[in-house]
């Protein structure tokens, strides 16, 4: 099967790196889906939104993320937001108080935390 690399980059950290058959992101324009081959692009990432990595040898990853942008070319897919959290290191319970936040910045955290872990929980 067909892959491209692909790199999801936060302010503070290397998120993840490698080959992937599949990405998906929200973006002010809606949500794209990125297969190899893919015409090259650039999109802005929602404040809220979540990506989903589906690399070529595993299971199917699903990250929160905040703003930042979503560059497409032949070689590559980036992703770079301002920040990124896995699904997986998501605290459910901390999320869910984020969202209730007077701090608008925890609060968009908190509902895309919220929002990746609903999608994680879906079955592909």
């Amino acid at each position: 099967m067909a892959s491209i690399t692909v790199e999801l980059v936060s302010v503070d950290r290397l998120v993840w790196t490698g080959e992937a058959t599949m990405v998906t992101a929200e973006t002010t324009e809606g949500e794209i889906g990125v297969l190899p081959g893919h015409e090259p692009m650039l999109g802005q990432l929602v404040e809220n939104g979540v990506v989903t990595i589906t690399p070529a040898d595993g299971e199917r990853r699903v990250a929160a993320v905040q703003g930042g942008f979503l560059s497409v070319n032949a070689e590559k897919v980036t992703v770079l937001a301002d920040w990124a959290i896995w699904s997986n290191e998501i605290d459910e319970s901390q999320a869910s108080t984020d969202v209730d936040s007077d701090d608008e910045i925890r609060k968009s955290r908190g509902d895309a935390a919220l929002r990746a872990l609903r999608r994680a929980k879906m079955t592909v």
